[in-house]
């Protein structure tokens, strides 16, 4: 969620936006927190943990083969 929410300030704020000063871009920042936090949505977990560490497990099944791919 923190990417997410980067993600977000990212392009739908800052990327375009032009700061002249620091103190520009940090009320910048902080108007965006601000309006944000107007209409919160919380965030409702779905993945189970076997779901993720079956993930975890796949993906360093992969990387692993790729780095003996690589020595070889």
């Amino acid at each position: 969620m923190v990417e997410r929410f980067f993600r977000d300030i990212t392009t739908e704020r800052l990327r375009n936006g032009v700061f002249r000063s620091v103190p520009e871009l940090t009320t910048a920042i902080k108007e965006y927190i601000a309006v944000h936090n107007k209409n919160p949505k919380p965030f409702i977990w779905t993945a189970t943990a076997q779901d993720i560490l079956a993930k975890v497990v796949r993906a360093n099944s992969c990387l692993s083969s790729k780095q003996n791919e690589a020595l070889h």
